[in-house]
Parts: C-alpha cells; structure tokens; sequence
C-alpha cells in the first residue's frame, strides 16, 4: 500500500504540493491524474524518496519514506515518465545492476532477469546496447529496471507514453497481471481511455490538491457525465471555480 498524506512542498515561490493526501489499496491500480504542473510528479518523487516534504508524510507499507527511505525503496518499483537508460549498457545489464542495487545476486538474479526478458518480450534486443533503442524497448527496459527486485508496489509515471498500440495493449496487459497478484499499482497518465481501462480508483489533482476521489463510476455519477474525459474537465473547472471564489 501506498500512502500520501497532507504532502506539501514548495520549490522557492512555486506551491508544487498544498495538501495533497491519497491511499493507493493492493491488488488495485489508482490513477493519479491532472493538469500538468498539478503535482503528481513531485509527490511520485516524495514517494521514492528523491525528495523531502515540507510537511506531510509518505509511506510505502507502513514505511516512512522519508524515515527509512531505503526499506521503503525495497518495497517499491518505479517507471519514471524519463527512462533514462544508459546507452553504453544492454538491456540485460541495466536490468542485472538496478537488482544489485537492491541486494539481489547470483542464480536468483539471473534468473529473475531471465524470467522478465521473456516476460518483457526481449529476447531479440536483450544483448544489445541500448543506444537506439525504440521508444517500446526502453520503455521494456525500464520496467524490467523496475520489477526485477520483486516489489508488492509499482509507481508507474506516463506508463504508456509514445508507444504504439500493440505495445500499449501489452503494457496494459502487464499491469492486470500485477494487479491480480495483488499489487498495490499507482499510475499516472494523460489518456483517460487508458485510466478508464486501468483505474479502479481515481485521485484528481489541481494546484498541488487532490480535488476529487473515488472509483470512475462514483465520479461519472457525482458529476452526471458518462465520458470520463468530460468527467476530468468538469471537475476541474468547478475546483478552479471554488478557488476564484476563496480568493
């Protein structure tokens, strides 16, 4: 499980987070979604540790991140919206050094990997140095970056970003596998098809504050809308409403 409560962080006269608290169950996929510069991406970053609230706490099974950052760590596997892969490495060892840097080694290691070349559907680029990779091959690097030390959570930022549809579909299809393992899958994207697919709970986001929760049907009936991209812009032109109004 991950936990978010009352986050706030300000970045010198920019309020990146106000307030921002959400639950993320196991065995369900929450979206966090919203405008850009709404917040998700600094509380995604709080979550894992590479930043400090200024109030607030995150926690990951019960473990303050900010506490105990690295058993936090241990528990959690995250997909940067930047893959950030190293050209100079090949897939299979980006993979191998993020599962040393989590403790893992030897036969249970190689064949962890191993497991999830296959399952990543790598087989045919597993060798090879990532420079060039397409964007569905770094995204597969990543994610392999990601699982390979066996986390119970997943942070799973634009997890679809720029991927053709085949690929797209078996991203989609990973993440159910996750969520019936009993996953705790906290996801962020701007496709709302996707989220529709994906979500079973929904955290919408203005200002660095969660305006809205709920599964998708609780919010298409609490706004009278049945497109959930209209449901998204309803919400948050009423949010920005209220706000004008406080002022």
């Amino acid at each position: 499980m991950i936990e978010m409560e009352n986050l706030c962080k300000r970045f010198g006269s920019v309020q990146a987070l106000g307030g921002l608290s959400l639950t993320a169950q196991d065995g369900r996929v929450t979206g966090l979604i919203g405008p850009n510069g709404a917040g998700k991406t600094t509380a995604f970053r709080i979550v894992y540790g590479l930043l400090t609230p200024d109030r607030g706490l995150a926690r990951v099974d019960g473990v303050d991140v900010a506490q105990d950052r690295m058993s936090a760590q241990r528990q959690l596997g995250v997909l940067p919206d930047v893959r950030g892969l190293y050209p100079r490495l090949t897939a299979r060892e980006h993979i191998r050094y993020f599962g040393q840097l989590h403790g893992a080694q030897g036969a249970d290691l190689d064949s962890d990997i191993d497991r999830l070349v296959i399952r990543l559907g790598m087989t045919d680029f597993a060798d090879r140095l990532a420079k060039g990779f397409s964007r569905g091959q770094e995204l597969k690097v990543a994610l392999g970056r990601a699982l390979v030390h066996r986390p119970r959570n997943l942070i799973l930022d634009e997890p679809t970003n720029g991927l053709d549809v085949m690929s797209s579909r078996a991203v989609r299809e990973l993440i159910g596998e996750m969520k019936a393992e009993g996953h705790c899958i906290l996801i962020s994207s701007h496709i709302m098809s996707e989220v529709s697919l994906l979500c079973d709970d929904l955290v919408i986001v203005s200002e660095g504050r969660t305006v809205a929760s709920g599964t998708p049907d609780e919010l298409r009936e609490a706004v009278g809308a049945e497109d959930l991209e209209e449901v998204f812009v309803r919400i948050l032109a009423r949010a920005s409403t209220q706000a004008e109004a406080a002022q």
